[in-house]
């Protein structure tokens, strides 16, 4: 049993090395979020980064979602920062987005704690809780959720 751990913790730590890169999506909302403004929130956002060092990742990020029953629609873009604690693929994160929704545009920096659960050598379910802090108006429009997405780590060449 002491051999197994051992060999998991051996093979998790591979995985955040210096040069890899990572592309990932993930889903939010589903009743998972809370806003002050909004009630119900599904969202999608697609993920790229690259381990400049070990354990660090850049990332840079792209989403949409769909809030609230009259129906607003929020495009954002961003780019953030992954550390990973190769003991147990816990990961923590900062981001700041630029979110459009019709003619409002907010500055939204957020922070997250995940889980990088490993399927095999290359491919992550990435369960998430999140912070996003708005800029416009803290109470109706900053944020907490749950994500949860799925990640493919490419080895370096």
């Amino acid at each position: 049993m002491l051999a197994a751990m051992m060999l998991m913790t051996l093979t998790a730590n591979a995985q955040f090395e210096k040069g890899k890169k990572y592309i990932g999506g993930s889903l939010t909302g589903l009743n998972m979020n809370y806003t002050g403004a909004d009630k119900f929130c599904f969202g999608v956002q697609a993920q790229g980064g690259y381990f400049f060092a070990d354990d660090l990742m850049l990332l840079g990020q792209a989403g949409y979602s769909h809030k609230g029953s009259g129906g607003s629609d929020i495009l954002n873009v961003g780019v953030g920062a992954r550390y990973y604690i190769e003991q147990n693929g816990i990961y923590l994160g900062a981001n700041c987005n630029l979110q459009h929704c019709g003619s409002r545009n907010d500055f939204v920096p957020g922070v997250e704690v995940g889980y990088a659960f490993f399927l095999n050598n290359c491919v992550t379910v990435e369960p998430a809780i999140y912070y996003n802090q708005s800029f416009r108006s803290h109470s109706d429009y900053s944020e907490i959720g749950l994500r949860i997405g799925l990640g493919v780590y490419l080895f370096k060449k």
